[in-house]
């Protein structure tokens, strides 16, 4: 999908400029009933979706065996691409946003001083007001979430909570649906205190949050970690045990990216 609203017809071996390629896996009928099913979420409805009703949507993907894919973007032609993605398939999609895709959002002309990140923090929260703005008419639930955001890029977050704040206060839920705190290149223990920190400001807002324990290999958002040693590369039980100890006496509303070798998430 281009973003656009003229129709595009595809010629097998050549694609238009400007058009990327998007692969669809075989989806059978078994697989559409279980995803149309999201519609029996209480409260699910087109548009952004916070709180208890996005909650309950990765309750209801984890429990009937889909994903809820997520997608960076980087300006409203993206933003569109992956609405209209959803629209077709019937549904629920991620739209979120990294610190550099924000800046970029914003204008890479302003500027976006270290210890600040004005630029990065006005382009996050502008993705997420253009996504509330136009996600309905798409039919589909929509999470608006950060991507992420290590120790150094916290005046970031910091920003993107003022905005959930004061959205919160006029709307009674955040401006974002989740936002990722990745400081697995901190201690264990700091890890989880920061975590703990930022948790008790979103929880009244109900707004999710998503840690990362353990790091990947390879290069990821910048942070190369080639040479790092395997023990790292791998959570365990323990490690994600201590996450749960130390989250969800505050709230509930928290996911863990664990560390599998060189991704994140449960595999057999």
């Amino acid at each position: 999908s281009s973003g656009s609203a003229a129709p595009i017809r595809y010629v097998p071996g050549k694609i238009p400029a400007g058009v990327f390629k998007v692969s669809v896996m075989p989806f059978t009928m078994e697989d559409a009933k279980k995803a149309a099913s999201f519609w029996d979420v209480p409260g699910c409805k087109a548009g952004v979706v916070t709180g208890d009703v996005a909650w309950g949507l990765l309750q209801h993907a984890k429990a009937h065996g889909y994903a809820i894919p997520a997608f960076n973007c980087t300006s409203t032609s993206t933003i569109n691409s992956v609405l209209e993605a959803g629209k077709v398939l019937n549904r629920p999609i991620m739209i979120q946003f990294s610190e550099g895709g924000s800046a970029f959002m914003a204008g890479k002309s302003l500027p976006n001083e270290k210890g600040v990140l004005q630029a990065s923090t006005l382009g996050a929260v502008a993705g997420a007001q253009f996504v509330r703005t136009v996600a309905p008419a798409y039919g589909i639930p929509v999470f608006v979430h950060s991507d992420h955001c290590a120790k150094k890029l916290l005046p970031w977050f910091d920003g993107m909570l003022e905005a959930d704040e004061g959205y919160f206060k006029v709307h009674g839920e955040p401006l974002f649906s989740s936002h990722m705190l990745d400081l697995s290149e901190e201690v264990d223990e700091e890890n989880i205190a920061i975590c703990q920190k930022y948790l008790k400001r979103m929880a009244p807002m109900k707004c999710i949050l998503e840690m990362e324990i353990g790091i990947t290999g390879g290069v990821e958002d910048g942070v190369d970690n080639t040479g790092a040693s395997k023990d790292k590369l791998y959570s365990t039980p323990e490690d994600v045990f201590k996450v749960y100890e130390g989250l969800n006496p505050i709230s509930p509303m928290f996911t863990i990216a664990a560390a599998f070798g060189n991704v994140h998430g449960v595999y057999k």
